[in-house]
């Protein structure tokens, strides 16, 4: 068993997909209509879903926004310098919610950042 994927309802896709892409460096791995349904799917992620878990954004058609809702967390994405990371993502237009620093009790490096939506993105340096 593996964990294919997380689902954000959005209120923008193409903003929420040049979010994740531009800003975040994800790539579009697809993306299909359902016309029947009144919504769209978009995939993305860091690499094939048949390696990785990717992040499904769903739109539907007749909703221009969602309130996050106390029971989300965060999302978490590994980089490798949470620091330059958060300057880039700042320099790119993202909102950076929590500088990058140690966590509070800890010594782990982490950044937050919120994506168009309103969720949360935690970054966290990479373990040696």
């Amino acid at each position: 068993m593996r964990l294919l994927h997380t689902m954000l309802r959005v209120g923008d896709l193409q903003r929420s997909i040049e979010f994740y892409t531009r800003i975040l460096g994800m790539s579009l791995l697809r993306q299909k209509d359902y016309p029947d349904g009144r919504f769209t799917l978009a995939f993305v992620g860091y690499g094939d879903e048949k390696s990785n878990t990717v992040l499904e954004l769903t739109h539907n058609w007749d909703t221009d926004h969602y309130a996050v809702g106390n029971g989300f967390g965060h999302l978490a994405i590994e980089v490798d310098d949470v620091y330059q990371a958060a300057a880039q993502i700042k320099a790119s237009g993202g909102e950076i919610i929590r500088e990058a620093g140690p966590m509070n009790a800890g010594t782990t490096i982490i950044a937050f950042v919120k994506d168009p939506d309103g969720y949360e993105i935690e970054l966290i340096g990479v373990k040696e």
